[in-house]
């Protein structure tokens, strides 16, 4: 979305600017991959970005609720970046989803409650 806006005309910093800020940023997070609506144009920045950040070892951290088998239907180009054992490490969280259990929790509370009035 922040690439996209830098195409406004009053956008106070240049597409070029920001894809390079993104690029090449000494640490990114990419919070739940293979969840977002895409266009082929953002696939393909995804793409470029991945595959920049990879060539040039520049650390990366993402998390994605799918394995990598479905990252390799949906994304297949990232995927295979992703599969580089020599600097890739996968780090399986078996744990819960932590949403699922704090409205578990808030529902249970929210029963036992006296009302106030």
């Amino acid at each position: 979305d922040h690439l996209r806006a830098t195409f406004k005309p009053d956008s106070p910093i240049s597409y070029d600017e920001l894809f390079d800020q993104v690029k090449t940023a000494p640490f990114l997070v990419l919070d739940d991959l293979g969840s977002e609506t895409t266009t082929p144009w953002a696939e393909e920045k995804l793409f470029q970005i991945l595959a920049y950040r990879h060539n040039t070892r520049i650390p990366t951290v993402i998390n994605s609720s799918e394995s990598l088998e479905e990252l390799e239907v949906s994304k297949p180009r990232i995927a295979s970046r992703l599969k580089d054992i020599l600097i890739v490490q996968w780090i399986p969280i078996t744990a819960p989803d932590y949403r699922d259990q704090a409205a578990k929790t808030q529902s249970k509370e929210s029963r036992t409650r006296r009302p106030h009035f």
